[in-house]
């Protein structure tokens, strides 16, 4: 935490250090760091947490079971455990969430930073084609995509991605509009370094934090418009335990069995709000104007 760090190492350290101080500081977001660790946590031990098997049940003995000491969250209409199908239905979740993150924020930070430096044309253009993709509802665009696509959870997953990238450019645009003019990027040009370097190397780390702050912000959307395509069945296909699909399986019973829908929708609700604290967390933690 020293004023006059030795090396880039110890400065970069001490940035990171400081940055968790403000986050730690808030009640709220750790809640919600909490409540994600322990997700991956489940995904990762999901065959030694779960008391069954989320694909086998029998219908003559354990069809739509309420919730006992034998199945905490009760079973569904083909006799399978709803806690052993949430538990594997992490995984699922956490895939989604991991792959879109991937392949949508870097598409959305070098459309975004180009698109600021270099101005002009291409900046029109760029900017164009990100509002006609902002122009549609996330959801409606997404069942488009995948309806061209064909079901299944990796096109959901790149149908997904192509709707969420556009916000990840307008920020990471924004952004960089506000240094481009900076003395730094100026000595940079001086001695002679390329756009395309001066945009990937001193441009998008800078404007990395902000876009972090969207993407986890965005889980929630993500999640949910996952389980959308899923609870239409353009999403994971049966029999695998996805949270939206088995939200669509338990809805002919959510009068009389309503454990079967209760389930998937309370860890749908769960864990896209842990993203929102969490997401909070960082942008108050991240952005120096917000810290108190």
């Amino acid at each position: 935490m020293s004023e006059r760090p030795a090396s880039r190492r110890q400065a970069a350290l001490g940035r990171a250090y400081g940055t968790w101080l403000t986050f730690s500081r808030n009640r709220l977001a750790m809640v919600g760091l909490f409540i994600v660790l322990a997700l991956v946590l489940v995904a990762l031990l999901a065959p030694v947490l779960s008391p069954y098997s989320p694909y086998i049940g029998d219908l003559q003995t354990t069809r739509l079971l309420p919730p006992s000491s034998q199945h905490w969250m009760g079973t569904d209409d083909q006799g399978r455990d709803i806690l052993s199908r949430l538990i594997h239905g992490s995984r699922i979740t956490l895939y989604v969430v991991v792959l879109v993150a991937i392949l949508a924020a870097p598409i959305g930070l070098l459309v975004g930073t180009a698109a600021g430096y270099a101005g002009g044309l291409l900046d029109a253009t760029l900017m164009r084609i990100t509002d006609i993709f902002l122009a549609f509802p996330r959801l409606i665009l997404a069942l488009a995509f995948v309806a061209a696509l064909g079901p299944g959870i990796e096109n959901a997953v790149i149908a997904i991605a192509i709707t969420s990238w556009p916000p990840y450019a307008r920020i990471a645009r924004a952004e960089t509009l506000t240094i481009r003019n900076a003395d730094f990027i100026a000595a940079v040009q001086l001695v002679g370094a390329s756009p395309w370097r001066i945009v990937l190397r001193h441009i998008m780390p800078l404007c990395v934090s902000s876009v972090i702050v969207r993407v986890t912000l965005d889980m929630a959307g993500i999640i949910l418009t996952a389980a959308g395509l899923g609870f239409l069945g353009l999403g994971a296909q049966p029999p695998m335990p996805e949270w939206g699909a088995m939200i669509a399986n338990g809805r002919q019973y959510v009068l009389d069995q309503w454990w079967v829908a209760a389930g998937p929708g309370a860890a749908i609700f769960l864990v896209s709000l842990a993203f929102n604290l969490l997401g909070d967390g960082l942008r108050d933690a991240l952005d120096p104007k917000s810290a108190k």
